[in-house]
């Protein structure tokens, strides 16, 4: 999410282009860090949102160059297969301040949303990356944005990172408690659905609009293949110009990739 002073990747960074000969997106990677942070604060946003504060030195250098950035969130529990981690978006950073903001869906009762309900100021959380970021310009001639509640952190970054101008389309599948005010310069189209049927089905109802664009989709793993196959195959979005992510998975307890 979108820091109060810019962020770009540091000189070590590489740079190269995403796949796909039309794309205009950059990889960009990150020197791996692990950074030991304390909670300074704790705010609801909605019944089932939290948002923490986290604060430490070792964000002196922390670079969140996309909105779509991932962090691991590593738990002091430990499983079979090694330290419990967890991926989260940065939702806001603040480098002058040492500030890294993270909003948790208190859904379910994983290890991230059972620490988030118990957070206080003095808290302490180890938090890793993000490993790279998947840079998406900002001046397409429309974006869309589709997802669950999970994509709010991502989304709500992305409208704020938007020049006034921008054309975007918000199709967005969240409990009518959870629903937010975007705080955007953009034009911005906002739909809310209820379920994963109506959010399909508001893609296939949806008229694309001319000029290039590019299509930016979060959520259950599913869901996202099946809006990925609406866009490309049925409505003949350029493939190239589309990030769908499983950003967790039904009878799964962990569960991110990037669908193809």
């Amino acid at each position: 999410m979108k820091s109060d002073t810019p962020l770009v990747a540091s000189p070590a960074s590489a740079v190269s282009p995403a796949e796909g000969p039309a794309s205009r997106v950059q990889r960009v990677r990150h020197e791996l860090k692990r950074r030991e942070l304390t909670v300074r604060q704790v705010d609801e946003l909605t019944p089932n949102f939290r948002r923490v504060t986290l604060t430490g030195e070792s964000l002196s250098d922390f670079v969140s160059a996309s909105f779509d950035d991932h962090v691991k969130l590593i738990f002091d529990a430990e499983s079979a297969d090694g330290p419990v981690m967890r991926d989260y978006t940065p939702r806001r950073v603040d480098v002058a301040a040492r500030e890294l903001v993270i909003e948790f869906a208190q859904h379910g009762d994983g290890p991230a949303a059972a620490w988030a309900a118990q957070a206080q100021p003095g808290d302490t959380l180890t938090v890793g990356g993000p490993r790279g970021s998947f840079i998406i310009p900002t001046d397409y001639a429309w974006h869309l944005l589709a997802g669950d509640e999970t994509a709010l952190p991502a989304v709500a970054r992305r409208l704020e990172e938007l020049p006034a101008g921008a054309r975007v389309i918000a199709l967005l599948n969240v409990a009518a408690s959870d629903r937010r005010v975007f705080q955007t310069r953009a034009a911005l189209d906002l739909h809310w659905v209820d379920g994963d049927d109506e959010l399909l089905a508001a893609a296939r109802a949806l008229e694309l609009p001319p000029g290039e664009g590019y299509a930016w989709c979060a959520g259950e793993a599913a869901a996202m293949a099946a809006l990925r196959r609406i866009l490309v195959d049925e409505k003949g979005h350029d493939r190239h110009a589309i990030r769908a992510a499983a950003y967790w998975k039904r009878g799964a307890s962990h569960h991110h990739e990037n669908l193809e």
